[in-house]
């Protein structure tokens, strides 16, 4: 028999691309995927943005949204369960869902609560410092479900916890909303920490970090609330909480502070006690009053511990009537984690179309989605689009890497995953009109026209060809591994 003739088989080479998703403040645009843009050799010629993987910045622990109440109320009680399934799968699913990953939780109620309550309540007139009385039965109908069935899509999901208030037989307002912290009842605040840790553990909750108090150097009015100043603060860190909780394991960090980048020395003022900051892992940042500049400023005075933003809110509010898209992206994402943080955590989740439900607090505040409480139809606002363009692509575990600082209206980040070695470069356009942008990294070069008003999510690798897809596959693999699966 005589052979086939041997076919040569040419093979192409595989062109680099650089994958892009865009959105726009007009809302024409809502991340969406656009033709891949071809790659080129560097060169020697200057570009606007210079992507350097060699010098690398914090790992990135992830992005998410506030569990309140509220939010899990709505999504227990407005959704079916195919639609509760379907949502959740959305927002916590890795890419090419939203992949968020982390979460914070409220310890009691907040004003995102249908009513004020915490987890030791007992008649006016009785106290309880053997905490017999706690449970989290408030929690149970709600909280708890929802975020069970979100721990079985995302196993890794890192928890935040926070009090609004200490139970009101251990403050001096004997009420929750208002006072401060008795000192004799530290030591007994600091289990009713502890026992919230290990209660929800048992119901499969691990919770990833604490703090002692959401906003200490405010005292609300119309919701739960309390001060607690930084000389008690570090007392608490110091001789009660942080002890305790460098025994335990899985290990729960303490994260200091949690309140507005304007009062950066309320943290440098407990971090300059050993005693106290040997327990603090990082700082918890709020973005209403003050600039992220003051996470680096704090950084830079103790670069041991690191950065999170874990509350900013957006609303219907004078300064959002032209949407928020630009505003998150660029002042809230990039500006924060150009400044250390490691985590940004937005505030609610989920809210309705009257802004609530709610117990007193912000009126007009508004979700990264809206949930209609009659019909259960589910409004994805500006904010969910801000975050996506992040948490879709910037894996856990990224490091940030250099990227040359623009200006010009053009701001912008850059990371490296790890799992795939893939960098992702998110740039925002606040100018009204359309900018030429050059970005280069090591060896190669790209030529884009920014649109105006627009957030842009540039995705490439040094293995061409590597397609979103293929990078979902791989991470899946990746938490399935770290999961035990």
């Amino acid at each position: 028999m005589v052979a086939p003739p041997k076919i040569a088989v040419v093979e192409k080479p595989v062109v680099p691309v650089v994958e892009l998703w865009l959105s726009t403040a007009d809302r024409r645009l809502k991340l969406e995927p656009q033709p891949d843009i071809a790659m080129s050799a560097r060169g020697k010629a200057d570009a606007d943005i210079v992507v350097d993987v060699h010098k690398t910045y914090q790992s990135m622990v992830g992005f998410g949204a506030a569990m309140t109440d509220s939010s899990a109320w709505l999504i227990q009680n407005k959704l079916n369960a195919l639609q509760r399934a379907a949502l959740l799968h959305e927002l916590y699913g890795p890419p090419p869902n939203l992949d968020f990953n982390m979460m914070r939780l409220t310890i009691g109620a907040s004003d995102f609560s249908l009513k004020p309550y915490t987890l030791d309540d007992v008649p006016v007139g009785d106290s309880d410092p053997s905490l017999e009385h706690f449970n989290v039965a408030s929690n149970l109908l709600d909280v708890i479900p929802t975020v069970r069935q979100i721990l079985a899509i995302d196993p890794q999901l890192a928890i935040v916890a926070t009090s609004w208030s200490a139970p009101a037989w251990m403050k001096s307002s004997e009420n929750l909303i208002g006072g401060t912290l008795l000192e004799q009842y530290e030591s007994v605040y600091a289990d009713y920490l502890l026992k919230y840790i290990d209660t929800y553990r048992k119901y499969g909750i691990p919770i990833f970090a604490l703090t002692l108090q959401n906003e200490p150097a405010f005292q609300p009015l119309t919701y739960p609330g309390m001060a607690m100043g930084s000389e008690q603060r570090t007392r608490l860190i110091a001789n009660y909480l942080g002890p305790k909780l460098a025994t335990r394991k899985p290990f729960t960090r303490i994260m200091e502070w949690d309140h507005n980048w304007s009062h950066p020395e309320q943290a440098s003022s407990v971090l300059a006690y050993p005693e106290a900051a040997r327990y603090v892992d990082s700082i918890a940042w709020h973005c209403y009053e003050g600039s992220p500049y003051a996470q680096g400023r704090l950084h830079r005075a103790f670069p041991s511990k690191d950065a999170y933003l874990t509350e900013c809110s957006g609303g219907d509010w004078a300064s959002s009537i032209h949407g928020e898209l630009l505003w998150f992206s660029r002042n809230l994402l990039i500006a924060s984690i150009r400044q250390w943080a490691r985590g940004v955590i937005y505030w609610n989740l989920a809210l309705d179309e009257n802004h609530g439900p709610h117990f007193g607090g912000c009126a007009n505040c508004k979700g990264v989605i809206t949930i209609d409480s009659k019909t259960g139809e589910v409004s994805r606002n500006d904010e969910y689009y801000a975050l996506a363009h992040f948490s879709r692509f910037v894996l856990p575990g990224a490091f940030r890497v250099n990227s040359t600082d623009t200006d010009k209206g053009i701001a912008n980040v850059a990371f490296q995953n790890t799992v795939d070695s893939s960098i992702v470069l998110v740039v925002v356009n606040s100018n009204a009109e359309e900018r030429h942008l050059s970005v280069v990294d090591d060896q190669s070069r790209f030529e884009y026209m920014m649109p105006p008003k627009s957030v842009g999510t540039f995705v490439w690798s040094q293995y061409p060809g590597l397609s979103l897809i293929r990078r979902a596959a791989w991470w899946v693999q990746a938490r399935m591994a770290k999961s035990g699966l």
